[in-house]
């Protein structure tokens, strides 16, 4: 009877050892898994750079890069999500450091960068469209605007999950599930940011000259 007891109890240790490694493992292999989709993310920003590429010279009359694009309003796009990646570096200096307040702080200051570079991509938009250079106007800017767009588009989807995170580590603090989604997020946001050099050496840089 001892043995059986000592067998189950056996078990039992087994299990809870198995349940621990497995809780373990979780983490590293979420970050594994959203490395897999940020090199999906990848085969379709190669996508649409490759059809701007096409579509570049196709002003149909109309205005190229050189007449529309103003270089130092963009640089002033960029330096935000630059800084916003700088400064979600701290956010996660902050979190290995279990600094809660830093992390919140840190992330803040990110999201209000990040909606910035928003804010000034939309007003850019509205600019052009107003102007009557919308994304129908030519393939150049059809181009344009898909690949901006899409760039914008995922930005926001960040920014939201920043709110998220922002919200979850206020009211559960930094827990491994939420130290895991912030690592996440990491990748994400700074991929965004190489992203967007992209963007703007191919589209504005090469634009204007």
């Amino acid at each position: 009877m001892s043995n059986i007891v000592l067998n189950a109890g056996t078990a039992h240790g087994h299990d809870h050892g198995h349940d621990d490694h497995e809780h373990h493992d979780a983490g590293p292999m979420t970050v594994f898994g959203f490395w897999i989709y940020l090199m999906t993310d990848c085969i379709l920003f190669a996508s649409i750079f490759a059809t701007y590429a096409v579509l570049s010279g196709n002003v149909a009359g109309g205005p190229s890069g050189h007449d529309i694009f103003e270089l130092p309003y963009v640089l002033g796009e960029t330096a935000c999500l630059l800084l916003s990646s700088i400064t979600y570096g701290f956010a996660m200096l902050a979190l290995h450091k279990g600094n809660k307040g830093g992390v919140l702080g840190w992330l803040f200051i990110t999201f209000l960068f990040g909606l910035g570079f928003i804010g000034m991509e939309v007003n850019e938009f509205h600019k052009l469209i107003a102007e009557g250079f919308g994304p129908s106007r030519s393939g150049f800017l059809s181009g344009f605007f898909t690949l901006v767009g899409t760039h914008g588009a995922h930005v926001t989807s960040g920014l939201l999950w920043m709110a998220v995170m922002m919200y979850q580590v206020s009211k559960h603090g930094l827990t491994p599930t939420v130290n895991t989604r912030l690592s996440c997020l990491s990748l994400f946001w700074h991929f965004l940011d190489v992203v967007w050099i992209c963007v703007f050496t191919v589209v504005y840089l090469m634009g204007v000259l």
